[in-house]
């Protein structure tokens, strides 16, 4: 089953309890020549679900952080105005004051005055005065409080902001537990087919040496037989961060495919190995040995051989490949993975995709 980017959104929604991806690691590692598939895809899930949440919780914190940036510049505007403002309450309260003392009342102004028209203009310019003071004092309040009301919410802002990075990290250490997981599971399953996987290398250097040099690919193509140097691709660090390892395996990626239809598409294959716990190298050396890197593919942006599949765009396409060797090989090259994608030549299949992965 393939996903388009927006299923993927959804695919890798929640976080499963870490009691049961040991339970189910446990379980596969007790027997690793008879790990079923629904148990790999179960390990697999595990990981992109804990994946997706880190990077969600990465960007509530982003988020967050910028509201904190915004109220701090808020704060400090505040406090830069709140010395002059105080300065005009001041004034403005002690002219109040004066007013107050130094006025005999309505009774006076009505003494005072020469004429009712003389008696307005009076009442309307003291009015006037004291409304302005009383705008100052009660701007002066509004400051204080709008101060105290956005360090409260500053407050707020960075206990979510520690939660959500610590609801971050502990999702990443689940990730990470769940690859650990992974990559021993799939290290006992390769130590139970050694003697398969020699005897595939065996007969893919018997044929090459024999002249019987090609083999039909699992989309009907021809390619070439191609032997490792070493019947073991080294182990993923799966302990760096995502940035390093995307950063680190795009552009060996890129350099693999330099010059063919895939080049440029390092940092595609990359993430989408980080997103769903795949070895970075299975997907492009797949590509290799199944379309020349996309030379030839049988059907639009397909150069995996990948049942009837098409896709408008290169990108696309690598994500829902790697998404499926992700839930259906384990996302790691061996030989039970050969034997189910290339049955008529497992070994020669095996043989020729180890040694492009030992090129990357």
């Amino acid at each position: 089953m393939t996903l388009t980017k927006t299923a993927r959104g959804a695919h890798l929604r929640g976080l499963v309890a870490a009691s049961a991806l040991t339970a189910c690691a446990l379980a596969m590692l007790a027997t690793p020549r008879t790990v079923l598939a629904a148990s790999i895809d179960q390990i697999q899930q595990q990981i992109q679900e804990t994946t997706a949440a880190y990077d969600e919780a990465n960007a509530r914190v982003e988020s967050v952080q910028a509201q904190i940036e915004a109220n701090e510049q808020r704060i400090a505007q505040i406090e830069e105005l709140l010395p002059g403002k105080r300065a005009m309450a001041a004034d403005s309260i002690r002219l109040l004051y004066k007013m107050q003392q130094g006025t005999g009342g309505l009774l006076d102004l009505l003494l005072s005055s020469e004429d009712f028209n003389s008696l307005i203009a009076t009442i309307q310019y003291l009015d006037v005065i004291q409304s302005h003071n009383y705008d100052a004092v009660s701007e002066l309040a509004s400051l204080d409080a709008e101060l105290q009301q956005t360090r409260s919410d500053l407050a707020t802002q960075q206990a979510a902001a520690e939660s959500d990075r610590q609801a971050a990290s502990d999702a990443l250490a689940a990730a990470k537990a769940a690859r650990a997981e992974l990559e021993q599971q799939m290290a006992e399953q390769a130590a139970a087919e050694e003697a398969e996987r020699q005897a595939a290398i065996q007969e893919a250097q018997e044929d090459a040496a024999s002249g019987d040099s090609t083999f039909t690919t699992g989309s009907g193509e021809q390619a070439a037989v191609e032997v490792p140097a070493q019947p073991d691709p080294d182990p993923v660090d799966w302990q760096s961060q995502k940035d390093t390892f995307v950063a680190g395996w795009a552009t060996r990626i890129d350099a693999y495919l330099a010059g063919s239809p895939l080049a440029g598409q390092g940092t595609t294959f990359a993430e989408a190995a980080w997103a769903y716990g795949v070895d970075p190298r299975f997907s492009p050396a797949i590509s290799a040995v199944e379309s020349s890197k996309g030379l030839y593919c049988f059907r639009p942006h397909n150069a995996w051989g990948w049942g009837s599949s098409s896709w408008n765009t290169w990108e696309d396409a690598i994500w829902d490949h790697v998404a499926g060797l992700a839930s259906g090989y384990g996302g790691h090259l061996t030989y039970a993975a050969a034997q189910k994608y290339c049955p008529p030549n497992a070994a020669r299949w095996y043989s020729s995709v180890l040694a492009n992965m030992e090129r990357i």
